[in-house]
């Protein structure tokens, strides 16, 4: 008989702050690169295409001694029903012993190391001056990707939030932007009050909302996209040299959110390669032969580590697809059960 911690969803946000789940995700992300994880097939479902899917995500960090799954649902008409969008639970084990350590509610987990990887993208691959940001998309995981590239970049002047299917979502969002960042995100770093001032004034910035994607595409340095879109959002005449994207929302067959030419002349880097190619953004660029799978520069692990060079210049177009691997998510729950452990959180079973 072993025993078994399992996490609710309010205690999971309680003992997550961003920046420790950057630092984290990082990590994950370099012992990939180490070969000391390793990912497992995943498993898709679509119940309704653009509006309901499954997905299942696996793997085994060596260097971390543990493995687990990730099983989440988006259900996109679930807010109508005052229910989250995503809902689903992370489950670690040890894997020294195979012994479960416990498990826990998935949305908080996935929307924060969702958000850190837009923003470790950005951190390593977008031109360090970059001012304007320009978030595609005001969903639920909208404040999760400025949070995180707030966090990682420091010159940023103004957040430009592009709804496709409604500008009054996006102008809505916008209103009340930057007191839902300072009331979600800072609460933990209030006992830094350096940390926290500094937060506090890259916060206090532009946010606009658009109709004009274009416009704003043309404006951008940095540009998330964060959509179950199924066709280009942004196209490639509207993008200038020296911009990055991190593609946050293709993550299953049929999803695809920019012009795949943009594929044919930026400089690619990806989470994973072999998920890029078959489910990812990088997928129908490759499908149409625009970009063969040994151009992907490399996987972002390795420019970490300092082993591949991000951008070669101030005019490179850079992209990262992310398209979210399961090495984050067990590396970000692990955190919260050594946490919770410490601190007596969750409830406690014998299985």
């Amino acid at each position: 008989m072993f025993p078994f911690r399992v996490i609710d969803q309010a205690s999971v946000q309680q003992l997550l702050d961003m920046k420790n789940v950057i630092e984290l995700v990082e990590r994950a992300y370099t012992l990939k690169e180490q070969n000391e994880a390793s990912l497992f097939p995943m498993v898709f479902h679509e119940f309704a295409p653009g509006k309901a899917d499954m997905d299942i995500k696996s793997g085994h960090l060596t260097g971390a001694n543990i493995f687990g799954l990730k099983l989440v649902g988006w259900y996109g008409d679930n807010p109508s029903k005052n229910l989250p969008a995503l809902v689903g639970f992370v489950m670690v084990l040890d894997s020294n012993t195979g012994v479960p350590k416990g498990m826990m509610s998935g949305e908080p987990v996935t929307l924060m190391r969702t958000g850190a990887a837009g923003g470790i993208g950005a951190k390593y691959l977008a031109r360090p001056e970059s001012e304007h940001l320009l978030l595609v998309g005001s969903g639920h995981l909208a404040s999760y990707e400025i949070m995180a590239t707030l966090m990682t970049m420091k010159h940023i002047k103004k957040v430009t939030v592009y709804n496709a299917n409604s500008y009054e979502k996006a102008a809505a969002f916008c209103a009340t932007v930057k007191n839902h960042l300072k009331e979600k995100f800072l609460a933990p770093y209030k006992y830094d009050q350096e940390l926290y001032n500094t937060l506090l004034d890259r916060i206090d910035i532009e946010y606009a909302a658009t109709d004009d994607i274009r416009s704003a595409t043309e404006q951008a340095d940095i540009i998330i996209t964060a959509t179950p879109s199924r066709k280009p959002i942004i196209m490639k005449e509207w993008v200038k040299p020296g911009t990055h994207f991190s593609c946050i929302g293709a993550d299953m067959e049929g999803k695809q959110e920019i012009d795949e030419q943009l594929f044919a002349s930026a400089r690619v880097f990806v989470d994973d390669v072999t998920q890029a190619v078959n489910v990812g953004e990088t997928k129908v660029a490759v499908k149409k032969g625009l970009l063969a799978k040994e151009e992907i520069v490399a996987e972002i692990g390795s420019v970490i580590l300092g082993k591949t060079p991000g951008r070669l210049s101030d005019q490179d177009i850079t992209i990262y697809d992310s398209t979210g691997i399961a090495l984050q998510d067990l590396i970000t729950a692990d955190y919260v059960l050594a946490q919770a452990q410490e601190k007596g959180i969750g409830t406690v079973a014998t299985l």
